[in-house]
């Protein structure tokens, strides 16, 4: 990781833009959408940190251990959210898209990022009660979708606003058409 010693963190539109389109898809019930989206931000990260943009499968699940997980040791979570649970279930996941051979580079997932530069809308904290689910199985997923969000905000503040090849790989997406 890099860090610019006399230069303060930036925001990314494209991110911003893209963790509010899942807030945005929970506060509008779209619950599937809304899970996809929110299932590819361990993907989407961990590219941004390669210089050619891959992103493995063990790098993922190490973005996961690090990143979603409360703020500070001494925070509690949220009711109903199991940090524990939403990381084994993106595990989960990946294992079984891993037999899918799934490919180095997200292009879908980037690209989906990448179309985000363009958004003009001001981000917004979602806030899980306005989504409560009518039942368990939604309930379950805007708990998840929550915590990745969470999770992503929280990665680009303490380091991809600091990381060199994240800042290039952005502006390289804001760039390319």
């Amino acid at each position: 990781m890099q860090n610019f010693p006399n230069t303060s963190p930036s925001g990314s539109r494209m991110v911003a833009s893209y963790l509010s389109d899942v807030e945005t898809l929970l506060e509008d019930q779209h619950w599937d959408a809304a899970l996809k989206q929110a299932f590819d931000l361990p993907r989407i990260a961990v590219a941004l940190t390669d210089p050619k943009l891959h992103s493995s499968d063990e790098r993922q699940r190490n973005w996961c251990e690090e990143w979603i997980r409360p703020a500070s040791p001494e925070e509690q979570a949220p009711e109903g959210l199991d940090y524990e649970f939403v990381r084994r279930t993106v595990v989960e996941r990946m294992a079984r898209e891993e037999n899918g051979a799934t490919p180095p580079v997200p292009a879908r997932a980037l690209r989906h990022l990448q179309l985000r530069r363009h958004v003009r809308r001001q981000p917004r904290r979602f806030s899980p009660v306005c989504a409560r689910a009518p039942d368990p199985e939604t309930s379950e997923i805007a708990l998840i979708c929550t915590a990745l969000v969470e999770a992503a905000r929280r990665w680009y503040a303490r380091s991809a606003v600091h990381d060199l090849i994240v800042q290039k790989n952005l502006a390289r997406l804001a760039v390319l058409r």
